[in-house]
């Protein structure tokens, strides 16, 4: 971050197939090398999927499933004389989204199966019916900061 401006938040264009923006932020995060083009046929292919296998609206069970797995608050170290605490704080909600996103992307891809496709397709039906390892991590994440709750009081 520079020291004279404020960066600004750049808001990438809605995708060309379901108008969204939150889906282009999210073909951006799992790019790979630049390689916009099939990031977005994995996309587009895992939405597909969603619709057979849901027969529900394939962006309104992303965007379920993606507000399933952001979590709402985490933890972070802050050190006090000798010791180190796990400080719980709120996280804003550019942070919770790309959390979010993060997390399904890195458990899709750990998933075993086929094609990527088929793979975050069932992790996003999973993140949409409160299962999977994505929804997981964001439980364990709360379980943490709930436990912690104690030293709230160093936050800064």
């Amino acid at each position: 971050m520079g020291r004279k401006n404020k960066s600004i938040d750049r808001t990438p264009e809605p995708d060309a197939k379901y108008h969204s923006v939150v889906l282009s932020k999210f073909v951006q995060r799992m790019m790979i090398d630049g390689k916009k083009a099939i990031s977005m046929r994995i996309i587009y292919d895992a939405m597909d999927t969603i619709k057979i296998k849901t027969d529900k609206e394939p962006l309104e069970v992303f965007l379920k499933a993606l507000d399933n797995v952001k979590p709402m608050v985490e933890v972070k170290s802050r050190r006090v004389g000798g010791a180190t605490y796990q400080v719980p704080i709120e996280i804003r909600d550019s942070r919770r989204e790309a959390l979010g996103m993060r997390w399904v992307i890195n458990a899709a891809r750990s998933r075993s199966g086929r094609e990527m496709s088929e793979r975050l397709a069932a992790e996003l039906v999973d993140a949409f019916n409160l299962t999977g390892s994505a929804f997981k991590k964001k439980e364990e994440t709360h379980k943490m900061a709930e436990a912690n709750k104690a030293f709230a009081h160093y936050r800064w």
